[in-house]
């Protein structure tokens, strides 16, 4: 996630206008500290009777809230595209799979093991999953139903109490998906605050919170870790990532630059796990570049590009691509700012990129493909192994040992091989190095928004 996060106009106010004409969508008024530290007391005072309240019946108040998403999904999509430029039907999507998301936690938590252990035949041993405690769940703006309804049911259906705050840049949609979801939950068990990061920071560096979830950019995360230190809370964290992508000299060119342009392109590169660096063998750089080109000219004419969140983003995006070209880079396709209100930027091919470049060494999350030439497989995965960030990379490839390798020697959380956007539900990935900490998602999820405590029962002898 992208380091700019704070879209307030005034400290006591968000203004917050669409990303594809320029309009306003609202103003949004930031939660005071009272009110925060209010939502984590009426957290705490909720917290015994939810944790007591029978999973199978916590279960069912999820089915319920997801229904009740489902309903609204028009509204709640309608309010994702004017607030974050998020297609309509991507940001339909987005809700669909908050819905699936709350549905498989109602399902799954109320399953949730413990281990059953081996003791002395007159004793009970047991290792038993219990909630953590009040969540402070800090998400983004980039898809914001999906991430957030992915942690609050996993957090709710293992009996933890909720304090919510979405990002600065989609508040209406974060109060919106609270109210719908907290009419079918007792009062307190989810309260949603608002505000940037100076908010953010009262929530998660408070004493009076047991866990932090946080997905947004990797300067956000290290803050937040840095709170957390001090209070002794839990936390999970994915934050900004630098995939990479390999291509291989043995691939049909065509179908990677159109894998390239799925991963660099989708939703503007406005996804943690875009393409954000190419590395092509030079066997077939050349063919590579001008059909990923090809497709960055079809994807813009086409009108699948949608606007970056904000005009800063878009300055952002446009300063990495500026500063590339200025140390050597060439523009293959795209790269100047459009004319007219919103913030869009159009797909951008960049060629002769070099490992010293920002475009290179940090996350753009904007529509920008930087492709850098080289001498062989060893050498791309050697240049994508060189990172600070480990989210996860990509490889195009019939070589079943460069397959192998890659997979043993990316330091990520995921590696995905001859599909950039591949992968069968169910899954659940630890981010490495500045890219966080922690399963943020997946069945593996419920095992951080609870703590194991062991038992041991035997009766007194006599």
């Amino acid at each position: 996630m992208h380091q700019s996060e704070i879209t307030a106009t005034t400290e006591s106010e968000l203004h917050i206008t669409n990303p594809g004409d320029g309009t306003t969508v609202g103003r949004i008024t930031v939660s005071s500290e009272s009110e925060i530290r209010q939502a984590i007391r009426s957290a705490r005072e909720a917290l015994p009777a939810w944790r007591r309240t029978p999973p199978a019946q916590r279960g069912h108040a999820l089915r319920a809230a997801a229904h009740a998403l489902a309903e609204r999904e028009a509204e709640v999509a309608d309010l994702h595209h004017r607030e974050t430029g998020r297609d309509v039907e991507g940001a339909l999507g987005g809700v669909r799979a908050a819905v699936d998301t709350l549905l498989q936690y109602s399902e799954l938590a109320p399953v949730h093991r413990g281990r059953s252990l081996l003791g002395a035949g007159t004793a009970l041993d047991v290792m038993r999953p219990e909630p953590r405690g009040v969540a402070a769940i800090v998400t983004p703006w980039n898809d914001p139903v999906a991430v957030s309804a992915g942690l609050i049911g996993a957090a709710l259906g293992m009996g933890n109490a909720v304090v919510h705050k979405p990002s600065e840049r989609c508040p209406h949609l974060g109060v919106l998906l609270g109210d719908i979801l907290s009419e079918h939950l007792p009062a307190g068990v989810l309260a949603t605050v608002t505000g940037g990061a100076r908010e953010g920071e009262m929530l998660v560096g408070t004493s009076e919170v047991d866990l932090v979830a946080h997905v947004g950019s990797t300067h956000a995360g290290e803050r937040i870790a840095r709170s957390v230190a001090l209070t002794g809370a839990h936390l999970v964290r994915e934050n900004g990532g630098n995939d990479a992508l390999i291509v291989d000299s043995d691939v049909p060119v065509q179908w990677a630059a159109e894998q390239a342009a799925i991963g660099a392109f989708t939703n503007s590169g406005q996804i943690c796990t875009a393409v954000e660096r190419i590395f092509v063998h030079r066997d077939i750089a050349e063919q590579f570049i001008d059909a990923l080109a090809a497709e960055a000219e079809r994807w813009t004419a086409e009108g699948r590009i949608v606007p970056l969140v904000d005009e800063r983003m878009r300055q952002s995006v446009h300063e990495q691509v500026q500063a590339a070209v200025d140390r050597g880079a060439g523009v293959r396709f795209g790269g100047v700012v459009p004319e007219g209100a919103g913030s869009a930027y159009p797909a951008t091919v960049l060629e002769a990129c070099t490992p010293d470049m920002t475009v290179m060494r940090e996350e753009t999350f904007g529509p920008v493909a930087p492709v850098m030439v080289v001498a062989d497989f060893s050498e791309g995965l050697e240049r994508a192994a060189a990172d600070e960030y480990g989210l996860s990379a990509s490889v195009l490839t019939r070589s079943l040992s460069h397959a192998h390798e890659a997979i043993d020697r990316l330091a990520v959380g995921t590696v995905k091989i001859n599909n950039v956007f591949g992968g069968a539900p169910g899954g659940a990935a630890q981010p490495r190095g500045r890219s966080g900490a922690g399963f943020g998602y997946g069945p593996e999820l419920l095992d951080e928004m609870s703590t194991m405590k062991v038992v041991h029962l035997e009766e007194i002898p006599g």
